[in-house]
């Protein structure tokens, strides 16, 4: 048997049932029809996506995981590649859905590569960190919305699925895990994408202030009055973000 490595963030999941239900809980969204599996493992997870319609790609980075799977399922495909550096172009793929039990210490980086590659990938299933899993799911108005939970869902519906206790992995993490979903909108946000990430990069790395005292950066100089100004970051919508990027790029135009 494969042991877990501390250095990967292994933690093998043994509960048949959550991993069927993540498995389940792909919904085909926007018909993608390939999956990419994240960190496979000892294959807890993989061999109920097998079960599934759409083609199976597994991406690993732990050799020895990889020989287990080979051995274990022939069928499968794995490539020892980590996901963060991974090119998704080669998998010469319109739409792609991504699934696994992600490492905890390269989960937000997951998060950040998939909006990187947003046009592609229109499913994401995934076992976070149940704080992570929670910030991205979060809503305005509470202490885990920030950076990560305005990015995802500009462009992803998210939905928190159910919490997965400690005592279901080898070896148990010290906190409980989240699994969440995120399914691609139709549209992209109707504003300057790039001008979007860096406001809200600057306004919620000074959370504690008022918008108009982070922003005076983005606005070099120029005098303008706006309501949503007097509130702070985490008070605001995705929709008011994306509103107050429109107002400010024709201020500073």
């Amino acid at each position: 048997m494969v042991k877990p490595k501390k250095h990967l963030g292994q933690h093998f999941l043994k509960d048949e049932g959550v991993s069927e239900r993540i498995s389940d809980s792909l919904t085909g969204h926007g018909n993608y029809e390939f999956i990419i599996e994240i960190g496979p493992g000892t294959g807890a997870l993989t061999k109920y996506l097998l079960n599934r319609e759409e083609e199976l790609l597994c991406l690993e980075v732990d050799q020895e995981s990889i020989q287990y799977l080979n051995k274990q399922l022939p069928k499968l495909k794995v490539l020892e590649q980590d996901f963060l550096k991974f090119d998704l172009s080669e998998i010469n793929k319109e739409k792609i859905a991504i699934a696994g039990n992600f490492p905890y210490n390269i989960s937000s980086q997951i998060l950040f590569k998939v909006l990187e590659d947003k046009s592609r990938v229109f499913e994401l299933v995934g076992m976070f960190q149940k704080e992570v899993a929670e910030r991205v799911a979060a809503g305005p108005g509470t202490k885990k919305y920030g950076i990560l939970s305005v990015l995802i869902q500009a462009y992803y519906e998210v939905e928190y699925l159910f919490t997965v206790d400690e005592n279901v992995f080898n070896p148990p993490p010290k906190v409980k895990s989240g699994v969440i979903r995120l399914q691609r909108r139709d549209a992209n946000p109707a504003c300057n994408e790039h001008l979007l990430r860096k406001l809200v990069k600057i306004t919620f790395n000074q959370r504690r202030k008022m918008i108009r005292n982070t922003i005076k950066v983005l606005l070099g100089g120029i005098q303008s009055q706006h309501p949503l100004y007097t509130k702070r970051p985490e008070q605001l919508s995705v929709q008011d973000f994306i509103d107050l990027t429109n107002f400010l790029e024709s201020h500073t135009k």
